[in-house]
């Protein structure tokens, strides 16, 4: 399961209305559950983080959104975070 593109402008969140752009912290509050409730249901094995970029870029800028899911992600274990980060998207995809 691809986790992202949860802060398009009609996902609900409004971040595009708002006078500044989230932080990491106020991404990760609003929508941490979202992506915690994927990884419970489906684990870090067939789970993997992505961006929609640029079409996030509404919301927030790259380097919030993937230090979101590093918070969200900060009680994981350092084999679990290695496959929502990078191993489960290289298997999946064959790199």
């Amino acid at each position: 399961m691809k986790l992202g593109g949860i802060n398009m402008d009609y996902s609900g969140f409004g971040w595009h209305e708002k006078a500044k752009p989230p932080t990491s912290e106020a991404l990760c509050a609003a929508t941490g559950r979202y992506y915690e409730t994927a990884i419970e249901l489906f684990g870090p094995d067939r789970c993997m983080f992505e961006s929609n970029f640029p079409v996030d870029k509404i919301s927030c800028s790259y380097l919030v959104l993937w230090n979101a899911f590093k918070r969200m992600t900060a009680d994981y274990s350092v084999d679990e975070r290695a496959k929502l980060f990078h191993d489960t998207a290289k298997r999946v995809y064959q790199l």
